[in-house]
């Protein structure tokens, strides 16, 4: 553990740049008041102006008079000897700081340890980051009212004197309260709090000084009274935000600009004479100590009223007391107690479990997990992982570090190494050992092969059930508020699914996670334990914890007790900042946890700035080397000591590296985007792109381009912002777009071959944003997310994406890509239920463009071409043509390497052989092939089982049907809940139907019927309902067999052949046996008809026989017969044997009074 140098906490007391307590009404008494002096000197720590002759400064103590050959620490304002490294007082480095006017360059070899002297490094000119910052300040704009007449009614050379003294006396209520008048403007003042240096409650000295200022104005009245026989009134406006200026305490004006400049001028015009006007955000930051009217103005240049409070006092009563928590403080007892007794039950009961620990920024959700990782360390195994804070896209990261941690794999371990890590953590034994390290492999970017999601859950879920199997494990996901659906659905999986292993999941989340993922939420997968705000016995206990032997004063426990109101970060950060001030200063209450946070960043010395800017730039967790490539050339050589100083600060601290090189993690994600909000945007855009050249090489030596290929696009895509909002792109900015639109669609497309759809449109739409509107690139990547949308049924945005690929592939006379579009569109209008859709055109467009796609060797063109044949004719029930076409998907698919596009063509091609008029024992051979070339795709492996098993019981092997059902809906269930595992049963029943256990399929219907509709699932539910009323008639529930009918024909789209039979059939025969023959024979035969427009042999049959069913309910026999035998003959000619074993019988009664 880091400790601080010897000797830091006896130091004499210093206080830099602390204000004395103004607790007084209206800021009557406080700081002595004083005109500012006309010979002046300005202090170099604090930047304050002092009277000529003063040797110490007397706002905070630093010597105005340094001694030859020292450095003065950058940090506390201390002289050294010019040979210190480290500042004797306070231990911050003294590398890059600043040498005292006075003293003469370095000795000659004033060197340690080999290194040079930090005197010679800042002796060869130290390039410090640039004063110019974005910050987050209080404005007040203050005017003279109706000054232009009394400049008429009295002596010019009067006049100027009432300025002056005018000026002179705002100046002096303004630098007292810690601001800084900016510039005077006619008889306008412009001051700015918290700019050179920020302070936590810098909205609440603005308001105290113009209310001061009132009163000042009110006491110099009465002098210009006695001498001028005059008096002037002014009025005032405060107003809180962002702005940018240069904070550098040496420049003669620091030149606020932005729209917080210009809502405080707005305010000043509007508020009435004598009074005084705060903006919204002030007022929010000092409520609790102001009374005020409130107003809603109509600004120029502001569409909407602007909210506006007139201030009427500022209350006397010290900040501590008057913020009281607004509910009960909570101990940590309870939730500690929720988080053992959830790890005990995952031990009693071996199965998983999820928690989720609630709390707002600071509350001390990470504390509380880390306490408990403590104390079931020694009986567990636990593994962490983060959801990036700008984690689009980065679905998989958590899982990521969960992989890194458990393998051991290190930042120069090769892809293969890192493989073979992981399957170290497997038994050798297990027949899945290399299918699940293909799995892992792939979602952490160690494989370039890409599976559906479903199969990187199962591969991830296995992974993890080895290391429960071996020794309990808590996994540890933080900042799940950031994550994508998809790793949300990961965790379910893991939940849902683990058996007879003990998994815990510890998640920590803010409360917006209610906003963006509420219905996870509050699922019964995930139990929640909200956190609120300490009670003061426990704030007192982790204050002793932080000040690890050192002390502060009574007095000062109490009021960062009162100042932090039970937020541990709170606590933390304001001990911390006491510490740095050897225990001493004022703790005033944060108006905002950001207020404190860029108090303590304005608090460090400019190096250590210049290391934390280009961290916070880089994320929550940086390495070491990155630091060192993006920091000023005199800085690098000290980087090493300003992190060291930065961790005992509590800024950042080291990770474990186990021998890897070494990284660090800011204190805090809030920390971190302080820092990154004070960054103006061309130096974020401009560390943004330097952090991807360092990156690039280093990911290319160690192969691991496509694990962090989205966090680079990030990156770019960052540095295109910021340059983009300061004006147009340039070339170098058009350049830099098109490397991260190519970053982020290569991430798109991985993602998409994956099956992860959520993370491939959130990448593909980033990428195509970044590219102009007819660039080759982005077409393309239009065309894939087109089919991203398409497979995630959001047709709307599909078309609107493909209609915006056709116009620009028009623009540019690019055929190619225009005919990509227009089978896109042909999709689209199949697949999206567009009405009036010319089929048998769409088929002419497809197959001429499979023509032309050859004649220009565009294989991939063919593949989507042909694909789109193939939906065509299966729609139409052509089967054979379908089968066709798709076995021309694959071949065009395997050709290009695209897995997933052949996936989807063997499924096709397996389908339309089951349901075609492809005998049964050749259907069963095809499936078969198929299954084995998709081995490694479980879903559709799955798929493909689940139409063997029906051909299988077709053919009458219902054993062996039954073994193939369950195992490929076991499949599918083991790779996590989906609406394909929650439809296996129009498969299974079907088997028990041809085995005439219509029990047995009621029970499988139902169960499906009761998860889809848990879902809102329309689709595959009115197949489900219509098999589960045939289910109903057949045990005799005539009722239940009508309802469900009746669901079916309500849920059914109008072009689902199968669902319109089905309702039809079953309804038919409800109807005959109650008796409404003329209701019961159009159904029956709008049934037949509706299957004889189709090939589907078995499907027409099925029709047939109902219909055939249905008249000898009605005594019909005469008609039935015809509609039974020539259902048997259809059943034969597909090799159906146990279909027509079930009419032979019906028949053979039938003929039986004609024998005799």
């Amino acid at each position: 553990m880091l400790v601080d140098p010897p000797g830091r906490l006896t130091a004499p007391p210093r206080n830099r740049g602390a204000r004395p307590s103004y607790r007084c009404r209206g800021g009557s008494r406080g700081s002595p008041s004083y005109p500012p002096p006309v010979d002046t000197v300005r202090c170099p720590s604090c930047g304050e102006e002092n009277p000529a002759k003063f040797r110490l400064c007397g706002f905070c103590g630093t010597s105005l008079t340094p001694a030859p050959e020292t450095v003065r620490c950058a940090n506390c304002g201390e002289e050294n000897p010019a040979k210190f490294r480290l500042c004797g007082f306070c231990g911050t480095p003294l590398a890059a700081t600043s040498l005292t006017p006075a003293a003469p360059a370095p000795a000659e070899g004033a060197v340690a340890a080999g290194r040079p002297s930090t005197a010679a490094a800042v002796a060869e000119s130290v390039v410090l980051p640039p004063s110019e910052v974005r910050k987050f300040v209080t404005l007040v704009f203050t005017d003279l009212k109706d000054s232009t007449a009394l400049t008429g009614s009295i002596d010019a050379e009067a006049m100027n004197e009432i300025k002056a003294r005018y000026f002179r006396t705002m100046a002096v209520e303004i630098e007292r309260h810690g601001g800084k008048v900016e510039k005077n403007i006619g008889d306008a003042i412009m001051a700015v709090f918290g700019l050179i240096r920020a302070h936590e409650d810098d909205a609440l000295r603005a308001v105290r000084a113009a209310f001061g200022m009132q009163k000042a104005l009110a006491a110099l009245n009465e002098e210009l009274s006695r001498v001028y026989g005059v008096q002037i009134t002014s009025r005032t406006g405060v107003n809180t935000g962002e702005i940018v200026a240069n904070t550098d305490p040496d420049a003669d004006q620091n030149l606020a600009t932005g729209d917080a400049v210009n809502v405080a001028a707005r305010l000043e015009q509007n508020a009435p004479a004598g009074e005084i006007l705060i903006g919204e955000v002030t007022y929010e930051l000092v409520r609790r100590q102001v009374e005020v009217e409130r107003l809603d103005l109509t600004l120029k240049g502001k569409p909407q009223p602007v909210p506006a409070f007139r201030l009427v006092d500022v209350r006397d009563a010290a900040p501590s007391a008057m913020e009281a928590p607004a509910a009960p403080f909570v101990g940590r007892e309870a939730e500690m107690d929720r988080l053992l007794g959830a790890f005990k039950g995952v031990l009693e009961n071996r199965d998983a479990r999820l928690v989720t620990v609630v709390g707002d920024a600071g509350v001390g959700k990470t504390r509380l997990i880390a306490d408990f990782i403590r104390r079931v360390a020694a009986e567990s195994t636990v593994l962490r992982g983060r959801c990036l804070a700008y984690g689009e896209g980065i679905t998989f990261w958590p899982l990521v570090e969960i992989v890194r941690s458990a393998a051991r794999i290190g930042e120069d371990d090769s892809p293969e190494t890192a493989r073979g890590r992981i399957a170290a953590l497997l038994r050798t034994d297990d027949p899945d050992r290399e299918a699940i390290v293909d799995r892992v492999a792939s979602a952490v970017g160690l494989s370039p092969s890409a599976h559906p999601v479903a199969e990187l859950f199962w591969g991830a879920r296995k992974l993890l059930e080895a290391q429960a199997a071996q020794r309990p494990l808590v996994i540890v996901v933080d900042d799940i508020h950031s994550a994508e659906t998809t790793f949300l659905e990961l965790l379910d999986h893991v939940v849902e699914s683990s058996r007879d292993v003990p998994i815990l999941i510890v998640c920590s989340a803010r409360p917006e996670l209610a906003d963006v993922h509420g219905a996870w939420l509050d699922s019964g997968r995930v139990e929640r334990i909200d956190l609120t705000p300490l009670e003061a016995a426990d704030v007192e206990a982790m204050i002793d914890r932080l000040l690890a032997g050192s002390s502060l004063g009574p007095d000062t426990r109490q009021r960062v007790v009162a100042a932090a109101e039970g937020n541990p970060l709170y606590v933390e950060q304001i001990v911390s900042m006491l510490l740095d001030h050897d225990g001493g200063g004022e703790v005033v209450i944060p108006p905002t946890i950001s207020a404190l946070l860029a108090a303590r960043l304005d608090a460090l010395s400019r190096p250590e700035r210049a290391v934390v800017d280009p961290a916070a730039v880089i994320g929550l967790v940086f390495a070491g080397a990155a630091i060192e490539h993006l920091v000023p050339d005199a800085v690098r050589p000290a980087v090493e000591d300003y992190l060291v100083a930065l961790d005992r600060k509590q800024f950042v601290h080291p990770l474990a590296t186990d021998g890897e090189e070494a990284s660090f993690r800011f204190h805090h994600i809030l920390v971190r985007d302080a820092a990154y909000q004070s960054l103006l945007k061309r130096a974020r855009a401009t560390l943004h792109e330097r952090f991807v050249e360092w990156a690039e090489p280093v990911n290319r030596e160690r192969g691991r381009e496509t694990q962090f290929e989205e966090i680079l696009g990030y990156h770019l895509e960052q540095a295109v912002r910021y340059r983009s909002e300061l004006g147009p792109l340039d070339e170098a900015g058009q350049v830099l777009a098109g490397r991260a639109a190519d970053k982020l669609g290569s991430a798109g497309r991985r993602a998409f071959g994956r099956g992860d759809l959520p993370a491939a449109a959130n990448l593909l739409r980033r990428a195509t944003a970044l590219l102009p509107k007819d660039a080759d690139l982005r077409i393309e990547l239009l065309i894939d997310l087109a089919y991203v949308l398409m497979e995630d049924g959001e047709f709307d945005g599909m078309l609107e994406v493909v209609t915006d690929a056709a116009s620009a592939a028009e623009r540019n006379g690019d055929e190619r890509r225009a005919r990509h579009a227009a089978i896109a569109r042909s999709s689209h209008a199949l697949f999206g239920g567009a009405e009036n859709v010319n089929t048998i055109g769409a088929l002419e467009e497809a197959l001429a463009a499979i023509e032309w796609f050859a004649s220009v060797d565009d294989v991939y063109g063919s593949t989507l071409a042909w694909r789109l044949v193939a939906a065509i004719h299966g729609t139409a029930g052509r089967y054979e043509e379908a089968a066709e076409a798709n076995q021309r998907v694959i071949a065009a698919a395997r050709q290009i390497g695209d897995t997933r596009m052949a996936a989807r063509g063997a499924i096709g091609y397996a389908i339309s052989s089951l349901h075609g008029p492809t005998p049964v024992d050749e259907a069963l051979r095809r499936c078969e092939e198929l299954r084995n070339e998709v081995a490694g795709d479980r879903k559709a492996e799955a798929v493909i089982l689940g139409a063997s098993a029906l051909l299988r019981a077709m053919g009458g092997e219902f054993d062996v049907a039954r073994r193939q059902a369950a195992e490929g809906r076991a499949m599918l269930v083991d790779l996590g809940p989906s609406v394909t595992a929650f439809a296996t049963s129009t498969e299974s029943a079907r088997i028990e139907f041809l085995a005439d256990d219509p029990a047995l399929a009621d029970a499988q219907l139902s169960r499906d019927l009761a998860s889809l509709e848990a879902i809102g699932e329309h689709y595959y539910r009115s197949t489900v309902a219509g098999l589960h009323a045939r289910a109903r008639f057949a045990l005799g529930d005539v009722d239940g067999a009508l309802a469900s009918a009746i669901l079916c024909r309500t849920l059914a789209d109008p072009d689902d052949s199968e669902a319109q039979i089905l309702w039809r059939s079953t309804e038919a025969k409800v109807q005959a046996r109650r008796g409404d023959a003329a209701t019961a024979v159009r159904l029956a035969l709008e049934a037949v008809a509706i299957a004889a427009g189709t090939v589907d042999l078995v499907l027409h049959a099925d029709a047939l026989r109902d219909a055939g069913e249905a008249h000898l309910e009605l005594g019909r026999t005469d008609d039935a017969g015809p509609l039974l035998r020539e259902a048997l003959t259809l059943y034969e000619l597909k090799g159906a044997s146990a279909a027509a074993a079930l009419v032979r019988p019906i028949l053979d009664r039938l003929a039986a009074p004609l024998v005799g």
